[in-house]
């Protein structure tokens, strides 16, 4: 079994002295693979320097992860008994409003982008914004763009409206890396019905995620579990993995740059609120990627056979990987 964590934002890249020890509890909880944050409102060449870092990060700890840009990777990285990284991002203010950019940056290695962060971009509509715009006819250029060059279009953050729209424009299929159903967890981060609806559409996938201000009252493995069985019913068991959006070494100025990068001056929360402005706390059950294997016994626990434990924790992901990737 492979265990696949759809997104961590930990700063690996950052010279940090936990840097090792949050590496370490990757392989202690036998992750094969993750998904990682390596931009948030960066723009080209900044992207570019933290592509460089990452792969500079790699390449010191060479006896823990690895860099993959394939299914293939993957699996051969996890049988070694490392760790798969997966370069992305959660904004594409990498494009800087350049079409061609998306090519670029896939060749680079960058296997997933999210379309918007937490504000209005020349892409699409974000999750926070009063009024989504919809799909931007960048925005449409832009995920056709993705389609072809084998970058997954990514909605985790993105308004319902330009959700759907991407959905439906996408000539691929698209993912949800770290959110939850909204019907459960009422949260502006989590995806409506018809999100899920359009996702299940698309063939696309969904990472449940444990992050504490989006789960709402599924805290405990009985009741998150709850929320699993809940999903694959809704859109199917081929269509769900787990996305923890982990974040292990980042302390508040990571944090403020994570909300609100350089367009704010005011405060902003993210999915927090001003009665819970700091860093969320972690559920009990799950402190760090170290304690993975819970989510495994929560699944088994809830009655889910061998088969569809092996899907939900790695596999599904695998799967949606090997049909989005491409090689330029």
């Amino acid at each position: 079994m492979i265990y696949v964590d759809s997104l961590l934002c930990t700063p690996f890249e950052m010279d940090h002295p936990d840097q090792r020890p949050a590496l370490e509890q990757l392989r202690a909880g036998g992750i094969g693979c993750f998904v990682s944050t390596l931009a948030w409102w960066e723009d080209a060449a900044e992207t570019m320097d933290k592509l460089v870092k990452w792969r500079y990060m790699a390449e010191d700890n060479s006896d823990l992860v690895e860099i993959a840009y394939t299914v293939a990777d993957i699996r051969r990285i996890a049988a070694s008994g490392r760790t798969a990284i997966l370069l992305g991002s959660q904004n594409l203010s990498f494009l800087s409003g350049r079409l061609g950019f998306v090519e670029l940056f896939a060749r680079m290695g960058m296997r997933v982008g999210q379309l918007t962060y937490n504000i209005q971009s020349d892409i699409g509509g974000s999750c926070y914004e009063p009024t989504d715009s919809g799909l931007s006819r960048f925005g449409k250029a832009v995920v056709r763009e993705m389609n072809r060059a084998g970058m997954v279009v990514d909605l985790s953050h993105v308004g319902n409206t330009t959700s759907v729209q991407a959905i439906e424009h996408s000539d691929a299929p698209v993912a949800v890396t770290h959110a939850n159903p909204y019907s459960l967890a009422p949260h502006a981060r989590n995806k409506s019905d018809d999100v899920l609806d359009a996702l299940k559409a698309n063939d696309g996938m969904i990472g449940l995620a444990v992050y504490s201000n989006i789960v709402g009252e599924y805290t405990t493995p009985e009741k998150w579990s709850e929320m699993v069985a809940w999903t694959v019913d809704r859109i199917g068991l081929d269509k769900v993995g787990i996305g923890t959006d982990f974040e292990q070494t980042g302390g508040m100025p990571y944090l403020t740059w994570m909300r609100q990068g350089r367009w704010a001056r005011e405060k902003q929360y993210g999915a927090g609120s001003k009665d819970n402005p700091g860093k969320a706390t972690k559920l009990d059950w799950i402190q760090s990627p170290a304690d993975f294997p819970n989510i495994e016994k929560a699944l088994r626990a809830r009655g889910f056979s061998e088969a569809e434990v092996v899907a939900i924790m790695g596999e599904n992901w695998l799967n949606f990987f090997d049909r989005t990737f491409r090689t330029l």
